[in-house]
């Protein structure tokens, strides 16, 4: 009776997965599609990075890691003060895990 059951139950949960497969919208690939962004209400620096998108997407990588690179140390900077303003001074740090 268990194995009958456990039969059962793994059709169910098989006939579970594959049954969206039978639902999927059919018809050709979308290979012409396009990703842009909206720059109509766009102004200034958002507008620049918009086209620069929408025009040169290498230049656009490359502003991204460099911003993301300088935005990390200018945040480390940051909390680096606060920690020193709080007393807790982490350059004079012994490392005692030994």
């Amino acid at each position: 009776m268990r194995k009958r059951i456990a039969s059962l139950f793994a059709i169910g949960a098989a006939l579970n997965l594959l049954l969206p497969v039978l639902v999927w919208a059919g018809g050709p690939k979308a290979v012409d599609l396009v990703v842009v962004a909206d720059t109509r209400v766009l102004s200034g620096v958002n507008k620049y990075f918009a086209n620069l998108y929408n025009t040169n997407i290498f230049l656009f990588a490359i502003w991204a890691v460099v911003l993301t690179a300088v935005l990390g140390c200018v945040l480390g900077w940051i909390m680096d003060i606060i920690m020193m303003r709080t007393g807790l001074d982490l350059k004079s740090r012994k490392i005692v895990e030994h």
